[in-house]
């Protein structure tokens, strides 16, 4: 099932393209910067749920540090998924 033809024609294109240079169905073909830019996210997100996880387990008198690191942390999530 397919949102518009455009895109069933996409999909088409994109098989037909994996039948001749012998991907499976499992793999795909991304650039270097792509991989790079999901890892840096990756990496971004990692040290932000790191601190955060060490700001929890610390007391905190400062309720607005909490709130920066959570805001550090939620931005860090969004620009994973992106």
């Amino acid at each position: 099932m397919y949102c518009r033809p455009s895109c069933r024609q996409r999909d088409y294109e994109a098989r037909r393209r994996a039948e001749e240079v012998g991907l499976g169905e499992h793999e795909l073909v991304v650039t270097r910067v792509e991989l790079e830019g999901v890892r840096d996210r990756l990496y971004v997100l990692q040290c932000a749920t790191e601190d955060v996880e060490r700001d929890l387990a610390a007391p905190c008198d400062d309720p607005e540090e909490l709130e920066r690191t959570l805001s550090w942390l939620l931005e860090a999530a969004k620009q994973a998924v992106s």
